[in-house]
């Protein structure tokens, strides 16, 4: 029943409903098919068997395929392997996000600097007072 050249319509995956033909059998549960679809493994379980049997060769290439399909009216579009330069260049490149500086406002410039000094004043002070209290005590 699944036997190479059997055109079959997928009904299960992302290619479901797409038509394709079974280029090779792997083992009594997956075939390999291609058209319509990609070319893959594929389980006989997602596959519904369709009465047209073509005459192709073990392993035929997408070209041979394309041409069998296109003998029963069925539209396959010829997918070109994509090279490593050919498919950076799909991908076109975004400028990255800029962090926004945050912008302090006027009343917090002014404000921060008030606090040091106040703080280092009181630190300074404090250190007077120990040194005051330390010379009298060794008087």
């Amino acid at each position: 029943m699944f036997n190479i050249g059997r055109v079959c319509m997928k009904i299960a995956g992302r290619d479901a409903g797409m038509k394709c033909v079974i280029v090779d059998v792997i083992d009594e549960h997956y075939v390999m098919i291609d058209g319509q679809t990609r070319r893959r493994k594929c389980n006989i379980k997602h596959l519904e068997p369709l009465s047209p049997v073509v005459q192709i060769t073990k392993n035929a290439p997408l070209p041979e395929v394309v041409r069998v399909l296109k003998e029963l009216n069925i539209m396959v579009e010829e997918k070109k392997p994509k090279t490593k330069a050919a498919a950076s260049k799909d991908k076109t490149e975004r400028p990255k996000k800029a962090r926004k500086k945050k912008e302090k406002s006027v009343k917090e410039t002014k404000a921060k600097p008030a606090k040091e000094t106040k703080k280092k004043a009181d630190k300074s002070e404090k250190l007077i007072d120990k040194k005051v209290d330390i010379s009298e005590k060794k008087e």
